[in-house]
């Protein structure tokens, strides 16, 4: 008989391109998602939870990565029922961003919501791309947008409210910038440049001035015209315009002046005679004149000609959130940390679905960008802390260990009975540190027979365990007796003292 071939053991590893979250991460996670709910939610804002997978069709032009052509989504054919085997089934897709799916409810119940329908959305989102370094293929995002209303003062209520989650979650004022500018501004400088409907053009004007911030004026100018040497010594290829198409598009990059006023007066300039560049500076300083009203002035909010935010997506205001402070990368070089949120005005998503033009305007924030620059701060607990442990000194009074875990679930305070081997008390000790357990728990015999219990602080007696020199930790009890009646009471007060 011929011998059966094992079959191999799966290897537990974590898919390339995802991470495991665990206790700490997903507890920061989630106080972040609630503080940035609460100020979505301030504002008038309404929970959506979309589906997770929508049809490819309803996700439309997705975001293929470069390297992996058309494979921008995670994405798979169901089985048509009444011809399992043909080729017919739809294709689905997990949801790569959280606006795709708000066009397609939007559309779908569009008469039984009001208009204009503001909605905030949190959760996961799959994109099918190249892993890298702090690039991953699942993160989370939380979007706010306003669906059915072309009013500026929907575009400026959203730069304020991202504003005042930052400071919410603990970027203070002076560690951000939230930057506004127009796409109608861009438009209006591509037609005075004299592309007609060149589109190739366009979008090779777009892709470079996309890296002003990296290379500089003269690195677009270089760019734009006869191309440039990189930093590596790599020669690359220019887009051939002249120096005279060139000087718009420079003009509008560098129009940002000390004050608004000559913002733009440099702004008109650049646009010329453009009616759709002159529509979008009467947007800005619509946006700036309602800000201003809101008492949200330019060490919160700027209007920004350099940013450029996906310039093809958007259709008039773009925003985009950037921490100012510096951190060290990995080679100990001073960086800005960059980007956390933007968004943008998206006139077209919903049109998709309905052939008629629904005005709409949103941002995005990168959590997982904002938790860690939240770190980088320094300003995230490191450890946070664990439940009450109720050790366990006698396996046949577990009712009794229950009950005390109940008393103090009952009084609203985290706990748990220990549920390994208990012999070992020591272990039980060190298990509790590893949770970062506040307070142990101990009722043997003796303290049975006698009414009491022992309630250790274990965050004193860690101080006093790391530096025996310090007398007046020492001139503090770590350990107390007291009745079995006082057990929430004791160990309310040792919480509050830690606190």
């Amino acid at each position: 008989m011929a011998k059966i071939k094992k079959q191999p053991r799966p290897k537990a590893i974590t898919p390339k391109g995802f991470r495991d979250y665990f206790g700490e991460e997903v507890t920061q996670r989630s106080e972040m998602l609630r503080s940035i709910a609460g100020v979505y939610h301030h504002y008038g804002f309404e929970a959506l939870e979309s589906a997770a997978v929508e049809t490819v069709e309803a996700l439309g032009k997705f975001l293929p990565d470069v390297e992996r052509p058309n494979a921008g989504v995670f994405a798979w054919q169901e089985v048509d029922e009444h011809d399992p085997d043909s080729n017919k089934g739809d294709w689905m897709a997990l949801r790569y961003d959280l606006t795709a799916p708000l066009a397609r409810v939007y559309a779908q119940h569009r008469n039984d919501l009001p208009t204009p329908y503001r909605r905030y959305a949190m959760g996961p989102v799959w994109r099918n791309e190249k892993p890298g370094p702090g690039r991953y293929r699942q993160f989370y995002q939380c979007d706010a947008d306003t669906v059915g209303t072309a009013s500026m003062a929907a575009d400026a209520e959203i730069c304020m409210m991202l504003s005042d989650t930052l400071e919410t979650v603990g970027i203070p004022r002076g560690d951000y910038l939230v930057r506004v500018n127009n796409r109608k501004v861009m438009n209006g400088v591509l037609e005075v440049m004299g592309l007609g409907d060149d589109q190739a053009a366009k979008d090779n004007v777009l892709r470079t001035i996309d890296k002003f911030d990296k290379v500089g004026e003269a690195g677009v100018r270089e760019l734009l015209t006869k191309g440039r040497l990189d930093a590596s010594g790599a020669y690359i290829d220019g887009v051939g315009l002249s120096d005279d198409q060139v000087e718009p598009v420079l003009a509008f990059l560098t129009s940002k002046a000390d004050n608004v006023a000559k913002t733009f007066e440099n702004l008109r300039a650049a646009v010329g005679a453009s009616k759709v560049g002159a529509e979008g500076i009467g947007e800005l300083e619509q946006i700036g004149d309602l800000m201003a009203a809101g008492g949200y002035g330019s060490d919160r909010i700027e209007i920004d000609p350099s940013i450029v935010r996906g310039l093809g997506y958007y259709t008039g205001p773009v925003y985009e959130a950037e921490l100012t402070f510096e951190i060290f990368d990995e080679k100990g070089r001073k960086r800005q940390f960059g980007s956390v949120a933007g968004g943008g005005r998206y006139d077209d998503l919903v049109k998709r679905f309905t052939g008629q033009e629904v005005p709409a305007t949103g941002l995005s924030i990168g959590v997982d960008r904002l938790l860690a620059a939240l770190r980088e701060k320094g300003r995230l607990s490191a450890t946070p802390t664990g439940p009450v442990v109720v050790t366990v000194m006698d396996k046949a009074r577990m009712a009794d260990y229950q009950t005390m875990v109940a008393e103090l679930r009952n009084a609203g305070i985290r706990a748990e009975v220990y549920l390994g081997n208990p012999k070992n008390f020591g272990n039980q000790l060190k298990y509790a540190d590893r949770r970062n357990s506040p307070v142990a728990v101990i009722e043997g015999g003796d303290e049975k027979a006698n009414g009491v219990i022992q309630i250790k602080d274990l965050i004193l007696g860690a101080k006093i365990a790391e530096s025996a020199t310090l007398e007046e930790w020492k001139e503090r009890p770590s350990q107390f007796e007291v009745p079995r009646g006082d057990l929430v009471a004791k160990v309310r007060e040792i919480l509050e003292s830690q606190d």
